[in-house]
């Protein structure tokens, strides 16, 4: 499987395509099963870049867990979470309050 990710252009946020627009959180991110699917991401990402909406676009491995989308590598899972020393910065520390 895979996601479309990508850095909004306007604050640097990492966001996923998903529902029709870039979400700030990786949870519901549009998922591609198949080479049809996956051309149709790219094309949604180079179409947003285009438009100056984000930068650094690509589709990255996902899987899904407990029904929620998580990336597969542990750099996406990084920018999806926030960083890594301080708990309480970054999307992580959204999650739990």
């Amino acid at each position: 499987m895979k996601i479309l990710t990508a850095n909004r252009l306007s604050d640097g946020i990492a966001v996923w395509y998903a529902d029709g627009g870039w979400a700030e959180t990786v949870e519901h991110a549009d998922l591609a099963h198949d080479k049809a699917a996956e051309d149709r991401l790219e094309a949604i990402g180079a179409k947003a870049h285009a438009n100056n909406e984000v930068v650094d676009v690509n589709l990255i491995d996902a899987e899904v867990v407990d029904g929620i989308v998580e990336p597969v590598r542990l750099r996406e899972k990084i920018r999806a979470a926030g960083p890594t020393i301080r708990n309480d910065l970054g999307k992580q520390a959204s999650k739990a309050a």
